[in-house]
């Protein structure tokens, strides 16, 4: 590791001494039960969650910070700080709301409360995407400091509301309100590293086409004993149609979709894989590629849920009409809604015995691919391998955020950039989740060092 220059060795003894700090901060947001859906918690948890930023982000030295009402009825919180003239424009980007803990009871802490263990910090949201808020609220309070100094660019700041929930309320506000977005450069932190400590740019994101079939072949259930057999069994019919969507291997073989992209960043051993996915011995992974090209360049086919009789309660009857939830991933360079007719004919022709099939669309949303050969993903690049030693790796990502789209198309010749502390361990969305300390601090680092690179690139 090359030894730190005096101004950043400066700088990470500032983000050092700040930790204390973000910890409370985390601990604060931990306790806020900020799930953007009323029906399962109060909508003062998040307005909660927003005041705290608005107070947070305005004593780190941001101005005019408020609560902006999006088009789905959540607000975004949004502010600003004017940088030296002639600075570049950063936008920094994250959410505040939460996912719901799901199974209490697989929860070994309370899920709204920070606790710490074996080094990490256990809560909901403590990573995906509270965890972030602490981050740049510490890479601002480092450069900021006690003595006032200005920021040396030009900075946005956005937290949105209802990530989460996906209602689409802030990619509604882009459009109606796109001075509060407009930036030279867009940190979208809501991503994270690879692997714990290797700094890691997210570059692409997988876009999203879901639809649901159903499959019709009797009037009526009819008995098993008295018809079975020559009856046409609905449900027998869509595992037919469902097992076509795959071959012997695993490979995705939606007709007329291309299924052979390759991958030209990290790679993604197979062993460590499993043990992130946690598969079982002797299962084979899907897909003749690699798990990279796997996850990040192709499509991807899953079930997301069937509607048949439950193996409780199931009686000897033949299934007169089932259906079932299929959600296409779609890699970059695949156009989402073309996807999602390429995957609604091959269901129609799939269907045997002249079985009747419905497919109904249901969600869309396009794949993202960062432009990564301007002067802020150099200045990125530099920032993450001073602050972890360790050359920055582009990675992919599996799931969608539309905002990026919206975004992108929005402002053009922006920079996108998808970086944060979320790192596979964390395990996100799931009882448990957790981050590492030293992701929250290395990641402030990195953020401070690229705002400071990006408006001085000598």
């Amino acid at each position: 590791m090359t030894a730190d220059s005096p101004e950043t060795a400066a700088l990470r003894a500032k983000v050092r001494a700040l930790m204390p700090r973000a910890k409370e901060d985390l601990a604060a947001l931990v306790a806020m039960r900020s799930v953007a859906d009323p029906r399962q918690f109060p909508p003062e948890e998040c307005a909660r969650a927003a005041d705290f930023l608005v107070t947070a982000f305005t004593e780190a030295g941001l101005r005019d910070m408020r609560r902006v009402t999006t088009p789905d009825g959540t607000d975004a919180v949004v502010g600003h700080a004017p940088g030296p003239e002639g600075a570049p424009t950063v936008l920094l980007y994250c959410h505040y709301d939460v996912q719901p803990p799901l199974d209490d009871d697989a929860w070994r802490t309370p899920p709204f409360e920070l606790t710490e263990r074996e080094g990490r910090w256990y809560g909901r949201g403590t990573a995906d995407c509270k965890g972030n808020i602490a981050m740049h609220l510490t890479a601002l309070r480092a450069l900021g400091g006690p003595d006032g100094e200005g920021f040396p660019v030009h900075l946005k700041f956005v937290a949105e509301g209802s990530e989460e929930q996906g209602t689409g309320g802030l990619e509604q506000l882009v459009p109606q309100r796109p001075e509060l977005f407009a930036a030279d450069a867009l940190l979208v932190c809501d991503t994270g590293n690879f692997a714990l400590g290797l700094p890691t740019a997210t570059t692409s994101l997988r876009g999203l086409a879901n639809v649901v079939v159903t499959v019709s072949t009797l009037r009526g259930e009819m008995h098993s004993g008295m018809f079975g057999g020559p009856a046409p069994d609905a449900l027998a019919a869509l595992v037919r149609i469902l097992d076509s969507l795959c071959d012997e291997a695993g490979n995705t073989t939606v007709k007329g979709l291309a299924a052979d992209g390759s991958w030209a960043g990290v790679d993604y051993p197979v062993e460590q894989f499993r043990a992130d996915v946690g598969a079982l011995d002797g299962v084979s992974l899907l897909g003749t590629g690699t798990v990279a090209e796997e996850l990040w360049a192709r499509p991807a086919v899953t079930v997301l849920g069937i509607d048949c009789p439950p193996v409780v309660g199931s009686s000897a009857a033949v299934q007169a009409k089932v259906r079932a939830r299929v959600s296409l991933r779609v890699p970059p360079g695949v156009d989402a809604e073309e996807a999602r007719s390429a995957l609604t004919a091959h269901l129609l022709a799939a269907a045997p015995w002249g079985a009747r099939v419905e497919v109904e669309p249901e969600s869309v949303g396009q794949p993202f691919e960062a432009r990564t050969d301007g002067p802020a993903y150099r200045a990125l690049g530099s920032a993450l391998s001073r602050a972890y030693g360790k050359d920055m790796v582009r990675a992919g990502q599996g799931g969608s955020i539309p905002l990026c789209n919206v975004l992108s198309g929005q402002f053009p010749e922006a920079e996108i950039a998808l970086i944060g502390v979320e790192e596979p361990g964390c395990l996100i969305h799931a009882p448990n989740e957790s981050v590492d300390p030293a992701e929250i601090e290395t990641m402030a680092l990195a953020e401070a060092l690229f705002l400071r690179t990006y408006a001085n690139p000598d």
